[in-house]
């Protein structure tokens, strides 16, 4: 069983993705989300607030599938960064002090339901940053499940103290192991010393193409093991990647096992 994920971002957050770009985030979120729907393939995108708010014609392309789901993804990102990075260093959550995740958490989750008519079950916050007070919040929001970190080893979701149920990334993910706009080899090697990065899957990035195959080779060792597969791709990382041609490999590579949104893993179980 498989997850297809991916976070799509307001286009003011000025990504290096969305700098690289000749096309807005959202607008190639549509096209990766018509291809996948065309292979029969659910999926979660897990929106912004902010991109809600402020492309709200386009994000109801997806509000209009309801083999998408639409999940939350801060509403600000984290930004201004320096005020969170200051607050990290003074009491060790990024996310900044509760009650302002709060207010941003029912700030998403009310654009996307007044916008999109959509209501909230599934979470991921940008970059996985999960504070000690982020499961309490989410769950008194509405929130069922969240899909932050990664974790090589996970099998399907699991319940969290506070009612929260956990599903971490357990597939390669797709930005932090490619070469894709600012991230060139000599650029992924100094940032990878500077801050001594590592997550579940090492250090390396690759090309698409091998890491293409990463994909699915995880997807398959996922389902020999018995666990549910939880794929991050970034619609515009595919595309300055190689236009999408990769993503259509992974694609058809997907419809051999059942595809399921994120809140339907717990639907099923």
């Amino acid at each position: 069983m498989i997850c297809l994920t991916g976070d799509i971002h307001h286009q003011g957050l000025a990504t290096g993705n969305q700098l690289a770009s000749d096309q807005s985030e959202v607008a190639l979120a549509v096209q990766a989300m018509e291809m996948a729907l065309g292979e029969g393939i659910r999926l979660t995108y897990f929106l912004t607030g902010k991109l809600v708010s402020d492309d709200a014609d386009l994000c109801k392309l997806f509000a209009r599938e309801s083999a998408v789901e639409l999940g939350g993804h801060n509403y600000w990102c984290f930004e201004p960064q320096l005020l969170h990075r200051v607050w990290n260093k003074l009491t060790g959550d990024y996310g900044g002090p509760r009650c302002w995740q709060r207010y941003d958490t029912e700030q998403t989750i009310r654009a996307i339901g007044e916008l999109l008519g959509r209501e909230v079950r599934s979470w991921r916050n940008h970059m996985y940053m999960h504070g000690p007070h982020i499961d309490q919040v989410l769950k008194e929001a509405g929130v069922e499940i969240c899909s932050d970190g990664v974790e090589r080893a996970c099998l399907a979701p699991r319940l969290h103290s506070s009612g929260l149920y956990h599903m971490p990334i357990n597939v390669i993910p797709d930005h932090e192991h490619l070469y894709h706009a600012e991230r060139t080899p000599d650029w992924v090697a100094r940032w990878t010393r500077r801050y001594a990065w590592s997550d579940d899957f090492g250090s390396e990035s690759y090309y698409v193409d091998q890491w293409a195959e990463l994909v699915i080779r995880g997807v398959e060792e996922n389902e020999a093991r018995g666990a549910h597969s939880m794929i991050i791709i970034h619609p515009i990382t595919m595309y300055l990647c190689d236009g999408f041609g990769a993503y259509r490999r992974i694609l058809r590579s997907l419809t051999r096992y059942q595809s399921v949104t994120v809140s339907e893993l717990l639907d099923l179980s």
